[in-house]
């Protein structure tokens, strides 16, 4: 493992899975390309929590892109983090919001959006749509005009 990742915990380590939200899972590694912005974008199409009224499963495809600036998200551990969702009551767009704000609290983004595509229930989908760009610079700017043409 480079020497710049020894911190990471999970990384190439067997890692259990938490039985309730755990957004102490997260990690973070220093970003190589400091000098030019870029997306980065992560796909977890099984993601699950739970109706905090009647405990049933809710299934959704959980969409997350970032512009970012000094740390990035490990992958693994966000996957842990994710999976932690799935014995959580929580509504979608709570959901939706509590990714987007814990990921802002770890990373420091430039610019963070995260789409949630649930599943239907009731012959209704709900796809909640958050974002974040950081305040005083462009990127809040980018934040409001995506938020404001998010179809």
């Amino acid at each position: 493992m480079d020497r710049k990742q020894e911190h990471l915990k999970l990384l190439g380590h067997e890692a259990t899975i938490a039985s309730t939200y755990t957004p102490d899972v997260l990690e973070t590694f220093e970003n190589q390309h400091q000098d030019n912005d870029y997306w980065v974008r992560f796909n977890c199409p099984e993601f699950t929590a739970l109706c905090p009224v009647t405990g049933q499963p809710d299934f959704a495809e959980i969409r997350i892109s970032y512009i970012p600036d000094r740390r990035m998200v490990e992958s693994k551990s966000l996957k842990l983090y994710l999976f932690s969702f799935r014995n959580h009551g929580s509504f979608h767009e709570d959901c939706v919001n509590v990714i987007m704000k814990d990921l802002v609290r770890l990373m420091d983004p430039k610019y963070i959006e995260v789409l949630g595509l649930f599943v239907p229930r009731g012959g209704i989908s709900i796809y909640p749509y958050a974002n974040y760009g950081r305040k005083g610079t462009k990127y809040e700017q980018l934040a409001q005009e995506r938020l404001f043409h998010h179809e």
